[in-house]
């Protein structure tokens, strides 16, 4: 008796599992992400006067996402999460990974690549986008970045999706795909936070760390030792 029970609640709970798996994701990709309770309010300037972006593309794992929010802090860029997302960004995963940082984090979340190409069309100033993918025509630290840029990363399951690649290689508004080699023999991919880490240091060196020396000062910092969590 105890073997068919758990053979009916089997059989009826995955479907149920299913369709509400299914209307989660028509949910969270009809609104706007919500973010973290009083993300950028230690910063008072604008995502758009930053000299680089990072923009994720339905980003699906929360604690990387996280950590790459507390990579822009430190690192003075914006942030942009484009959905339809994997999780809700106030998820206690997403905070744990980003830690106290959110203050700092100048993020601004978008419904959609459509929504994304909207509000970046409106944004004054040259710029451009640039897709890092496996399948990238040159390598991460032989390209020319400039100020502008935008720097695209992919859902950790997909990548990005077609239409956002094929504006990065436009001639409007396109820098081109970039990949950062590894020995795929034994790894498939790296992971995204640090991906993103990769990337996003090589253009701030090139910019030589503009985003940084152009950052707020004056500010008492709250910490006063290395914390490596």
């Amino acid at each position: 008796m105890e073997s068919c029970g758990r053979s009916v609640v089997v059989a009826c709970s995955r479907p149920l599992f299913l369709r509400s798996q299914s209307l989660l994701r028509r949910r969270l990709s009809s609104q706007i992400p919500c973010l973290p309770r009083g993300a950028g309010e230690g910063v008072k300037e604008d995502a758009r006067s930053k000299a680089l972006q990072v923009v994720l593309v339905s980003p699906q794992i929360p604690g990387n996402t996280g950590c790459i929010a507390r990579t822009c802090a430190a690192s003075a860029v914006g942030l942009h999460l484009v959905g339809p997302l994997g999780f809700q960004v106030d998820d206690a995963r997403v905070k744990r990974a980003g830690l106290d940082y959110w203050p700092y984090v100048v993020v601004k979340a978008h419904s959609s690549w459509a929504d994304f190409q909207q509000y970046f069309r409106q944004q004054e100033g040259e710029k451009r986008m640039i897709a890092f993918t496996k399948r990238g025509t040159k390598i991460h630290s032989d390209f020319s970045y400039r100020r502008g840029d935008y720097l695209l990363f992919g859902s950790e399951t997909s990548g990005l999706p077609p239409e956002a690649l094929s504006d990065c290689n436009n001639d409007t508004y396109g820098g081109g795909t970039i990949r950062i080699p590894m020995v795929e023999t034994y790894v498939r991919c790296l992971n995204l936070s640090v991906s993103v880490g990769i990337a996003l240091y090589e253009a701030s060196r090139q910019l030589h760390y503009e985003p940084i020396q152009s950052a707020p000062q004056g500010c008492e910092p709250f910490l006063m030792e290395d914390i490596f969590a």
